[in-house]
C-alpha cells in the first residue's frame, strides 16, 4: 500500500515538474453527462465536443474526438479491412490478445501499459482535443505477480473522462482510485475470472461510479448475463445490437447505464 502511494505521489510530482495540462477528471468532483446518439459509420463527422466509441473486438475500442484524433485500446494489429490509421494505440500484455509486437510504424503514438525493463510505465500524452494518461496496476503470472504489468488508460476528451480498465487483476488501491479521478465512462472486463471475478469487478465499478459502463472481454453469454443480473438493481441495461455510441457532455442520466455493445471490426459503409 505504501509503495503504491509512493508511486502515485511520484506520478503527481512528475506532473508538477513538467508543464502539463492538468487532468480535469481528477480536478472536478462532478460533471455533466452523456447524450447517446447513433451513427452509421466510424468515418462520419462528429459534432464539436462529441466522442464516438466503437467496440471492435475483445478489449479493443476505437475512441474518436471531433477533430479526428483517435485511439485504439488493447491494440492487436488488426481492426478491420479498412484504410485507417489511429493517432494512438494502447496495449497491455497480460495475454497476446491485448497487444502486438509489430504495430504499424506509421502510428504516431504507441503506448505500452508496461515497461520492458521492469520499471513503471508513465504516460501523459496531450493531443489538444484528447489527453491520454495511465494508472499502472499489477497482473498475475504463473510464477507470481508482475508489478505494474497492466495500465488502466484514461482518455480525457470532449469534457468526458473515459477509462479502459485493461486486464485488471486486482481491485485498485485507494491511491489508484485517486489517480483515476472522476470517470464518466468505463470499459470493464466481465469474463468472470480471467481478469477479475464478477463480484470484485462489480465492486470496482460501484466505487468508480461511472455513469456509463461498457462491458468487454466476455467470452460466453453466461458471464455477461451474470454481470448484468448483478448490476441491474442499480444500472439501466441497454442492449440494442449496435457496436458504437456517441457521447456528449450534457445531462447525466439519473440512473447509471450499462451499454452492451456488439463487437464488430471496422468497415466502410
Amino acid at each position: 500500500m505504501l509503495r503504491l502511494l509512493l508511486i502515485f505521489l511520484t506520478l503527481t510530482g512528475m506532473a508538477h515538474a513538467q508543464e502539463r495540462r492538468p487532468s480535469h477528471c481528477i480536478a472536478l468532483a462532478q460533471a455533466p453527462g452523456a447524450e447517446y446518439l447513433q451513427k452509421a459509420s466510424f468515418r462520419d463527422p462528429l459534432e464539436n465536443n462529441h466522442v464516438r466509441i466503437s467496440y471492435i473486438s475483445h478489449a479493443s475500442f476505437l475512441i474518436q474526438a471531433h477533430d479526428g484524433v483517435s485511439v485504439v485500446t488493447d491494440f492487436t494489429g488488426f481492426i478491420g479491412n479498412v484504410d485507417f490509421l489511429p493517432t494512438v494505440v494502447t496495449m497491455n500484455h497480460a495475454h497476446d490478445t491485448h497487444w502486438t509486437e509489430y504495430p504499424d510504424p506509421a502510428i504516431p503514438h504507441v503506448l505500452l501499459g508496461w515497461d520492458d525493463f521492469g520499471e513503471i510505465a508513465v504516460h501523459h500524452l496531450d493531443l489538444g482535443s484528447m489527453l491520454v494518461r495511465n494508472v499502472p496496476t499489477d497482473i498475475r503470472r504463473f510464477d507470481g505477480v508482475e508489478e505494474n504489468g497492466n495500465s488502466i488508460f484514461v482518455f480525457e476528451v470532449g469534457g468526458l473522462c473515459i477509462a479502459h480498465l485493461g486486464h485488471l487483476h486486482h481491485e485498485p488501491s485507494p491511491a489508484q482510485y485517486a489517480a483515476l479521478g472522476r470517470m464518466d465512462v468505463v470499459m470493464a472486463a466481465v469474463d468472470g475470472g480471467m481478469s477479475l471475478d464478477t463480484e470484485t469487478m462489480m465492486r470496482v465499478l460501484r466505487n468508480i461510479k461511472a455513469r456509463v459502463v461498457i462491458p468487454m472481454h466476455w467470452f460466453e453469454g453466461w458471464t455477461l448475463e451474470a454481470f448484468l443480473a448483478g448490476m441491474s438493481d442499480e444500472y439501466e441495461i441497454v442492449i440494442d445490437g449496435s457496436s458504437e455510441i456517441e457521447l456528449s457532455l450534457r445531462d447525466l442520466p439519473r440512473r447509471p447505464v450499462i451499454r452492451v455493445l456488439a463487437p464488430r471490426y471496422l468497415k466502410d459503409s
